[in-house]
């Protein structure tokens, strides 16, 4: 955004929502992690020697830790010697978003490693005499990373050997009883990078949003207990509810946000500035 203007007052909250998903400023205090030749993340000095003692390869060095590449298939065996949390899901390790595998992590190492995480994310809507309309999920209770927020119908990450797309068709089924044939009428509007500091750590996330046209006749049904009830919200109380208050989970606010400006929703002057926000690169 133009340092010289001044947010619309209307969107002044969800501009620093937005840019609260770009919060870290790396390597800010963090040393680059290296696996070879490749660079897959940053890590705080403290658990760099706390990775050091699991193993007498890894090297220490002036802003940087080197990993063996042959080390690479132990990595979740070095989390856990370091003491990092676990969840029991492997994530392909990745130098890059679209780069080639590297090796896998546990899900719940990737926020202290600083490596790079893949999800999911599908605007599940339904065109009403009224109006578009979407799927909202509130998040159950019990989990561990934002309970009781707000949520897409269908989200997710992408586990290790999925494609975005394969993932996006488990998480249907998983998460809301969405069948295969309809949710692979899905089609991918927009992507998103964003490096945030988070309490669980520093989440360098790449997130491949979707769009999803549903018939009036679909009602989600929470399947696995990661959703305690779903909505379905007309898109001016989905802006509402973006601009109003905090329900929503951080990084739903990104991909809702595009969805509001692709439907037009924001007077021109203050959809310039979200888009300036949003899609930077």
């Amino acid at each position: 955004m133009n340092q010289h203007m001044a947010p619309d007052a209307g969107i002044a909250k969800l501009l620093s929502d937005i840019e609260a998903c770009h919060s870290a400023r790396l390597p800010d205090g963090r040393l680059l992690l290296y696996a070879g030749p490749h660079h897959i993340g940053y890590v705080k000095p403290a658990l760099a020697e706390r990775l050091r003692g699991a193993s007498p390869g890894i090297r220490l060095s002036a802003g940087r830790v080197d990993l063996p590449e042959r080390l690479l298939p132990r990595l979740n065996e070095l989390a856990r010697a370091a003491g990092l949390p676990v969840r029991g899901e492997n994530f392909d390790i990745r130098a890059t978003p679209d780069g080639p595998s590297l090796g896998v992590l546990d899900r719940g190492a990737l926020p202290s490693l600083g490596v790079i995480g893949t999800g999911v994310h599908l605007n599940g809507l339904v065109a009403k005499g009224e109006g578009v309309h979407l799927w909202v999920a509130k998040r159950a209770a019990t989990k561990k990373l934002d309970p009781g927020k707000l949520d897409h119908l269908v989200a997710g990450g992408v586990p290790a050997g999925f494609t975005p797309f394969a993932a996006l068709l488990k998480e249907a089924g998983e998460e809301a009883g969405l069948g295969e044939d309809i949710a692979r009428q899905a089609r991918e509007v927009a992507r998103f990078r964003y490096d945030m500091e988070r309490p669980e750590g520093l989440r360098r996330d790449f997130i491949y949003a979707y769009d999803l046209n549903l018939p009036e006749s679909f009602v989600p049904q929470p399947m696995d207990g990661e959703v305690e009830q779903f909505f379905l919200w007309p898109l001016s109380r989905v802006k509402a509810a973006l601009i109003e208050t905090g329900d929503f989970k951080f990084n739903v606010i990104l991909v809702l946000t595009d969805l509001l400006l692709r439907h037009g929703l924001f007077p021109a002057g203050a959809a310039a500035q979200l888009r300036t926000a949003l899609y930077r690169s």
